[in-house]
């Protein structure tokens, strides 16, 4: 059965993302609960529903008087040097291929209606995101980390996490490309995480693992027009 999305599970992944996106810092306070739910055009007991799934997964918590905040990480087992390179941007794309091929693999054979709403809901503000011309960095990033949680095995989500700024550089300059195609650019790679969708959805685990790698692929070659740097040392 399709899992069914709610009100609530649609602020509660527009907030994921604006949190793992750094929109709302570690330790900083949420706006006030009035202004999310005008904000999210829901109500109150939607928007509360929604926050404490957050602060069920640990990242909000409540002061009694003072409102929620942003938790930090209680600790960084996975750190990386920053992108400072279009060669670093590269490599960054041939560790996800490791990475990221594997947990659609994994994602098929064992995800569970809840997450895989999860992954819809990305998909979801994807589409959104097409149908408006535009190229939503928080969206695609949500969908993958979506993905390598749906793996059910906590290396993959972590060291996702951890890449998240390094990916959204990769990401944001990959959107900048597909720009110059208009429309067609953007329909492509919405097709290409619909295809990943649909076979993470009905378990087909080698198929999933082969989309995300080509997904990877195509989106590495059209940032760099096909023509990679060498890599190898001197």
């Amino acid at each position: 059965m399709k899992p069914r999305t709610t009100l609530a599970d649609r602020v509660y992944h527009s907030l994921f993302s604006r949190i793992s996106n750094g929109d709302y810092p570690a330790n900083q306070k949420l706006p006030p609960e009035n202004v999310l739910a005008q904000d999210f055009g829901v109500s109150r007991p939607v928007l509360r529903t929604a926050l404490e799934r957050l602060r069920e997964e640990g990242l909000v918590y409540s002061r009694q008087g003072a409102g929620n905040y942003v938790r930090a990480p209680l600790s960084k087992p996975v750190g990386f040097a920053r992108v400072e390179t279009l060669a670093d941007i590269q490599r960054c794309y041939e560790f996800r291929l490791n990475l990221e091929t594997k947990a659609a693999a994994l994602a098929a054979e064992r995800h569970n209606a809840a997450v895989l709403g999860d992954i819809e809901e990305a998909l979801k503000l994807l589409r959104a995101a097409t149908g408006s011309l535009q190229h939503r960095e928080d969206a695609d990033f949500a969908f993958h980390l979506a993905i390598a949680k749906a793996s059910n095995n906590q290396y993959f989500e972590t060291t996702l996490r951890a890449l998240r700024e390094h990916v959204n550089v990769g990401m944001k300059l990959h959107g900048q490309s597909l720009m110059t195609d208009g429309a067609k650019g953007l329909e492509e790679v919405l097709q290409e995480h619909t295809v990943l969708f649909d076979a993470i959805r009905d378990r087909r685990t080698d198929e999933a693992a082969g989309l995300m790698q080509m997904h990877l692929e195509h989106s590495r070659d059209r940032l760099f027009g096909g023509g990679l740097l060498d890599l190898r040392m001197t």
